[in-house]
């Protein structure tokens, strides 16, 4: 595996736990919290989107399909499922077909936008997160499901 494909699964890796802490815990109503343009189920259906459209461009057959939200629990888990099978494409022999840089400039940077809007959104629907020094988290590729290491340093 080459050292961009490595780095790339671990930003992945990174996406998915910065993602899981601005999800954890958030209740189904917050999914419809209409403050902010799209609503936080609409943002998740769009990450998802996003890792679908990744993956089947690393396949060299790329796709883009505009899903419909899913209740709040099975769309975070079609997200993280998404975001799981394009790692593991990565992780795999397979060649990607696609620049890993244009991957990480388009689907993968903008989804780490999108968990930056969620956690921001979180606020101001009144579901507060705790601060977290993430620069000590532990965070590893081939981790990105909505299952993750427990938080180190919290503000």
């Amino acid at each position: 595996m080459t050292e961009k494909r490595e780095f790339l699964r671990h930003t992945l890796a990174a996406l998915a736990y910065r993602a899981n802490r601005a999800l954890e815990g958030a209740p189904d109503e917050f999914a419809d919290f209409s403050g902010c343009e799209r609503t936080p189920a609409q943002i998740v259906a769009h990450m998802g989107d996003l890792f679908d459209w990744a993956l089947s461009a690393a396949e060299g057959q790329q796709r883009w399909k505009v899903s419909e939200p899913l209740p709040w629990a099975e769309g975070k888990a079609r997200f993280f499922a998404a975001l799981t099978a394009f790692d593991a494409y990565l992780a795999g022999p397979e060649p990607v077909h696609a620049e890993l840089e244009r991957l990480f400039q388009g689907p993968v940077a903008d989804a780490i936008n999108h968990v930056g809007q969620l956690a921001m959104m979180r606020r101001l629907a009144g579901y507060k997160i705790r601060g977290e020094n993430f620069y000590v988290a532990d965070m590893k590729a081939g981790r990105t499901g909505a299952e993750q290491a427990a938080a180190v340093r919290t503000f």
